[in-house]
């Protein structure tokens, strides 16, 4: 399966979104509904089941665990401080740009690829090194775009009742004190949480008839270069310097090599903050994907 055959059916829901918000097939009124169910209802179960089912007694090494989100943070850092240092008063934004160049969409699309290069035994490993993935990544975005002004508590507020947060940590708990789910409320809670990722690419398609893409594309095209090669390379670079084995390293760079994820999208939209940007990245980085993934694959196999 080729890059583009992975890609297009991504590509496909956010142009069938975008061309049913444009021709107002779907309505403002509509939309507001389809994003309430989508962000607070099919996305969290979305998120707990994966973090429910995560197979925790396989946590990766620390040197492979360390050799990938070394990488990702000082590359999150490193935008944030950029943008932050560029102007004092965003540092909303400066936390959703660090967010938008290294959140990686790598359940859609760096596992397919994955296992397809490398075999199911790669695959696995994924798993095993996203577990933390999200949470970490959300986390760090809520608290610095998190207004400072007041108490702690209204600071890790919007952490820790945001349902991405809170599902992620709920999961996380209950797989780790084995909590069983009743098998009725397991099945209910599968249906609810299909419709995530597609109703997100398709509720992404509809929000960019809002934004101007013309005003956002240059700072998207930025992220979406940071996302696809700064950040791989980085972890590449890394994983060589640590002398990790050809598979090892192959995994770790592509999961840093998908584009960036529609939950960022999402987070930005529940901060309320580059928005646009982060839409458009979205957008671009995916339809820019294949081409660098496969310029990272022919490098790395």
């Amino acid at each position: 399966m080729t890059p583009i055959e992975i890609l297009f059916p991504l590509i496909f829901l956010v142009l069938t979104g975008y061309l049913s918000g444009k021709t107002g097939f779907i309505a403002t009124t509509q939309l507001e509904g389809l994003r309430r169910f989508i962000f607070y209802i099919a996305i969290p179960v979305f998120l707990f089941l994966n973090m429910y089912q995560a197979d925790l007694g396989k946590v990766a090494s620390p040197q492979l665990l360390l050799t990938f989100y070394i990488p990702v943070l000082t590359c999150y850092l490193l935008i944030l401080l950029t943008k932050w240092l560029n102007d004092k008063k965003a540092r909303a934004e400066a936390a959703m740009w660090g967010l938008g160049g290294t959140y990686s969409n790598t359940v859609l699309v760096g596992l397919p690829v994955i296992i397809a290069a490398l075999g199911s035994e790669a695959g696995s490993l994924v798993f095993m090194i996203i577990t933390f993935h999200s949470a970490l990544l959300f986390a760090l975005s809520f608290l610095f775009s998190s207004n400072r002004s007041g108490s702690l508590t209204e600071t890790l507020k919007p952490l820790f009742i945001n349902p991405i947060v809170l599902s992620i940590t709920t999961g996380l708990l209950f797989n780790a004190l084995y909590i069983p789910l009743p098998k009725l409320l397991y099945s209910g809670l599968e249906w609810l949480a299909k419709p995530a990722i597609a109703g997100a690419l398709f509720v992404l398609g509809v929000s960019l008839v809002q934004y101007s893409i013309k005003r956002a594309w240059k700072s998207a095209l930025m992220l979406s270069a940071t996302k696809l090669f700064v950040l791989p390379a980085m972890v590449y670079g890394f994983a060589d310097w640590l002398q990790l084995s050809e598979m090892h390293t192959a995994v770790l760079t592509l999961m840093a090599a998908s584009p960036l994820g529609v939950n960022a999208y999402l987070v930005a939209r529940q901060q309320q903050c580059s928005q646009a940007a982060l839409a458009a990245s979205v957008v671009i980085s995916t339809i820019l994907s294949p081409f660098s993934i496969s310029v990272w694959l022919y490098i790395l196999i």
